[in-house]
C-alpha cells in the first residue's frame, strides 16, 4: 500500500509518499504563508507522485469525538470543522489541506490521524481540571495533550532500541522543538502529558510561554485592561524563548550564553528548570522511569540541551554519556553504560506513525 501522508503546519504543507516498506519515495514541501497552501500546487504535487493507494492526514485536534484514527467521510469532516474553536491556529489548515487533496484524489480512501488521540485515555486524575463540573461537562474542558503522533512513534521505536516490549516499560518521551511537550508512556499508553486544553501549556517553547499562573492573565485583563486577543497573541507568539532571549533559535541562544549574554543565560535557566521539573513529574505519574527519550528539532540536534537536562535528573537514575551524546548517528542510546535509566535519541517520524495508523484502519 502506497500511502500519502499530509502534514499541514503553520507555514508549510509537507507531503510524503511511503511505499509498503515505509520508505519515503516522494517528498514535497509546499509554502503555506497563511497556513494554507495553494490548491493548484497541491494538485500538481499529488499528480507527480503517481499511484497513491491511501491518504493519511495529520489532524491536531480530535476533541472528545475522535479517540482513534478514523476513516474520513463528509460527516467526519463536518465534525472536525466543529472542533475549530479548540485549535483555531491548526484545524483550519488541516481541513483546507484535506479538502484540496480529496479534490485531487476523490476515489482514494483517507484516514484522519489525531495528535490528541494518543492521550485520550489518560487516567481521570491526569486529565481532569479542578473546576466546577458544569464547566467541564458543558464545554468539554479537560487536558487533551498534543504531539501524540510523535510520542506514539518514539515510544514504540524506543522499545525496539531497548529490546523490550512496551508492556511494563516506563518512558518519558521529550518532543522538543518550536512546540514542545513531554509524555509519560506506560505500557505503550499515555498516562500524562504536559500540554493541556491547548498547546500553550507545559514546557517553555520557542514563542509560547508554557505554564503560567492563570491569576497573572486575569490580573493583566482586570488591572491593565489587556484585551483577550492581545493576551493570546503575546502568550502564543511573543513569549517563550523569544520573550526571554529576544530570539527563538536555540542555537543562537546557546552561542549567546557562551558569550556571557545575561538574557540568554536566564532563558536557558528557565527552559531547563521547567524541562527537568516536568520530566520528574512525568516519572512520578508512572511510579518510576526506565527510559528517557529525546526527539524533535531541539531534542535531536542539541547535545548541549540533552546533556544539561540529564545532569539535573541524576536522582532518577539518568546519566548522559558526553561522548555518546555528541557522536551523532541517528536513533541511538546516549546514556552511560550501567545507568539505571536508559537515555535515547530518536528521530521524529510522524509520517511513519500516520502510515502505521492508516494501514491499521484500512485493513481492520
Amino acid at each position: 500500500m502506497r500511502i500519502l501522508v499530509v502534514n499541514a503546519g503553520s507555514s508549510s504543507l509537507k507531503l510524503r509518499l511511503l511505499d509498503p516498506d515505509d520508505r519515503v519515495i516522494g517528498s514535497v514541501d509546499l509554502p503555506a504563508p497563511r497556513g494554507q497552501a495553494e490548491s493548484a500546487a497541491i494538485a500538481a504535487a499529488v499528480a507527480g507522485f503517481g499511484t497513491i493507494d491511501a491518504v493519511g492526514h495529520r489532524i491536531v485536534h480530535g476533541g472528545t469525538l475522535f479517540a482513534a484514527p478514523t476513516r474520513i467521510d463528509r460527516d467526519v469532516v463536518e465534525r472536525l470543522r466543529a472542533l475549530t474553536d479548540l485549535a483555531p491556529l491548526h484545524q483550519p489548515n488541516s481541513l483546507a489541506a484535506l479538502e484540496a487533496v480529496e479534490a485531487a484524489l476523490p476515489d482514494v480512501p483517507a484516514v484522519a490521524c489525531f495528535d490528541t488521540a494518543f492521550h485520550a485515555a489518560m487516567p481521570p486524575g491526569a486529565a481532569t481540571y479542578a473546576i466546577p463540573p458544569e464547566w467541564r461537562k458543558r464545554w468539554a474542558l479537560r487536558k487533551y495533550g498534543f504531539h501524540g503522533l510523535s510520542h506514539a512513534y518514539v515510544s514504540r521505536r524506543a522499545a525496539e532500541l531497548l529490546g523490550r516490549p512496551l508492556a511494563g516499560l516506563r518512558l518519558v518521551t521529550c518532543h522538543l522543538g518550536a512546540g514542545a511537550s513531554l509524555a509519560a508512556v506506560l505500557d505503550g499508553r499515555s498516562v500524562d502529558t504536559t500540554m493541556g486544553f491547548t498547546p500553550l501549556d507545559g514546557l517553555v517553547m520557542a514563542t509560547r510561554s508554557g505554564s503560567i499562573d492563570p491569576g497573572l492573565v486575569l490580573w493583566l485583563e482586570e488591572h491593565v485592561r489587556t484585551p483577550p486577543a492581545e493576551l493570546a497573541a503575546t502568550l502564543e507568539h511573543r513569549s517563550g524563548l523569544l520573550g526571554l532571549a529576544g530570539t527563538a533559535d536555540m542555537r543562537a541562544i546557546l552561542a549567546a550564553e557562551a558569550a556571557g549574554d545575561e538574557e540568554a543565560v536566564l532563558a536557558l535557566a528557565v527552559y531547563l528548570h521547567r524541562l527537568r521539573g516536568l520530566v520528574a513529574a512525568m516519572a512520578a505519574a508512572m511510579d518510576g522511569l526506565d527510559g528517557l527519550v529525546f526527539t524533535g528539532g531541539v531534542g535531536e540536534n542539541s547535545p548541549e540541551i540533552r546533556e544539561r537536562a540529564g545532569a539535573g535528573l541524576g536522582f532518577l537514575g539518568v546519566a548522559v554519556d558526553p561522548v555518546r551524546n555528541r557522536a551523532g548517528g541517528g536513533d541511538r542510546e546516549i546514556g552511560t553504560a550501567g545507568a539505571t535509566v536508559r537515555t535515547l535519541v530518536v528521530a521524529a517520524r510522524e509520517d511513519l506513525e500516520i502510515a502505521h495508523q492508516v494501514r491499521a484502519v484500512l485493513t481492520a
